[in-house]
């Protein structure tokens, strides 16, 4: 048997692992490369791992830089089955087409202002009929059933905790007379978080890839994440002013539309309107309405006396651009929840840019926000931003409620290894999907419970077993 890293191995995005034996070659996960663009065009369109010669792929979960070069491979050439669970290939389906959908307007964008010679006009990756091809591929399986995906090779799948239908996959592979247990962990969310299940343990394997994304750190407590935003909405609608929310379309702003139903269900949140500014989160959360009974115990209760956890008195979702602008021009106290989770493109853009000037105002901060991106500038409080193309001077409030991150921390892995440890171990741990000092956080967190030195593939980088 051999295994090969093709993506996130050495760097966070990308997600690609190639495992061939002698009778099939099965891909774990397409996922876009996210970077500089002049690095991310080459990495994205050549595919080392040959498509029309694959004989399966297994998709971990729906984030784009796991799922996003699925119709990119279907482009190349791959014609076979994508094994997903039913609420992943719900969502990546939508994922992929909001991806190409982007991918096409920026090549319309820029051949009408960018590029006079013809022959250097931009094309998209794929189109969204590549994305309707990738769609079509796909063959959903229940959690914790063994299904055969090709010959000598079956998967089952376990909760992840990441985002809604996130999987731990496990394999086993028949290679020369021999079976091989190979668990590729996806990406491990937290456990006691709102809407999915807490990450399951897994048994002895004799090869274990596992990510390591925030490997190094520890997260803020989320118990008192719901009181916060109680504490934030309350003191803004006291002021008669606007709370506005950078938010991912996926995971994110479902968990903060829960919380908020929740707070309204015990009655101590104050009664002002709510807006989800994203056509792409709208269509997510309807996903998410479909697929409530893969979501944990509580909201399984509160089902019991609500019949819709992602809907309140006083929720809107806006649909079309004329709707979103009009929440500029609205009066009074609301809550703006809009993508761009990190305040860098999309509609949260154009509402920062008319509200940050209003000190009765606050944007509030839910996730990480990386260096060099407008989020991070609104965290470190800089007195002026430069907003599309205009510095406009920062005087609303900013508050940051940490907690929500759907990522497995330091703590989280310690707990996962440790029931790993207790069932046998790994032969092999291979640590993928984090930056040098993440990466090598975990594997020094995976030494006790794997025979051999865990070790950090390089991209392209081959092991064979």
């Amino acid at each position: 048997m051999k295994l090969t890293f093709l993506g996130a191995a050495g760097e966070v995005t990308g997600s690609q692992h190639l495992i061939e034996t002698d009778a099939a070659r099965i891909l774990l996960d397409c996922g876009l490369f996210q970077g500089r663009e002049e690095e991310t065009r080459p990495r994205n369109e050549l595919f080392r791992c040959r498509p029309q010669a694959l004989d399966a792929v297994v998709l971990s979960h729906a984030h784009i830089d796991h799922c996003g070069n699925l119709p990119g491979l279907v482009k190349a050439g791959y014609k076979r089955p994508i094994f997903a669970t039913h609420a992943t290939a719900d969502i990546a389906t939508i994922m992929m087409r909001d991806s190409a959908r982007i991918q096409e307007e920026d090549a319309r964008y820029d051949r009408s202002n960018r590029f006079r010679d013809t022959s250097l006009e931009p094309k998209p990756l794929y189109t969204e009929e590549d994305a309707r091809k990738a769609a079509k591929l796909f063959e959903p399986v229940n959690f914790h059933e063994w299904t055969e995906i090709a010959e000598g090779v079956r998967i089952r799948f376990h909760h992840a905790g990441h985002v809604l239908g996130a999987a731990i996959t496990e394999l086993e592979l028949e290679d020369h007379d021999e079976v091989h247990r190979v668990v590729f962990s996806g990406d491990l969310g937290r456990r006691n978080q709102p809407l999915l299940m807490d990450p399951e343990p897994i048994g002895r394997c004799d090869i274990l890839i596992c990510e390591s994304t925030y490997g190094d750190r520890l997260h803020p407590d989320s118990t008192d994440v719901r009181k916060e935003l109680q504490r934030v909405i309350c003191e803004a609608s006291r002021q008669q002013g606007k709370i506005i929310i950078p938010a991912f379309s996926l995971g994110r702003t479902q968990t903060l539309v829960y919380l908020l139903n929740d707070l309204r269900n015990s009655d101590p949140l104050c009664r002002i309107p709510v807006f989800i500014d994203s056509p792409l989160a709208s269509r997510l959360t309807e996903v998410h309405r479909h697929h409530t009974s893969a979501m944990e115990s509580d909201v399984q209760a509160t089902l019991t006396h609500d019949k819709d956890v992602f809907d309140f008195p006083g929720l809107t979702y806006t649909r079309s651009q004329d709707e979103s602008i009009g929440l500029n021009r609205r009066d009074g106290p609301m809550v703006i929840i809009a993508a761009g989770g990190m305040c860098e493109n999309g509609r949260i853009v154009h509402h920062l840019r008319n509200t940050i000037t209003d000190e009765r105002n606050t944007i509030l901060i839910i996730g990480f926000q990386a260096e060099h991106t407008l989020g991070r500038r609104i965290v470190e409080r800089r007195p002026e931003l430069n907003i599309l193309g205009r510095t406009i001077p920062l005087r609303a409030r900013v508050e940051v409620i940490n907690g929500l991150s759907a990522h497995a921390d330091a703590e989280d892995f310690r707990w996962w290894f440790n029931h790993l440890q207790r069932k046998g171990g790994a032969g092999q741990v291979f640590v993928v999907h984090g930056e040098t000092k993440a990466a090598q956080a975990l594997a020094k967190i995976a030494e006790d419970c794997s025979d051999l030195p865990p070790i950090i593939p390089n991209c392209g980088q081959s092991f064979e077993f």
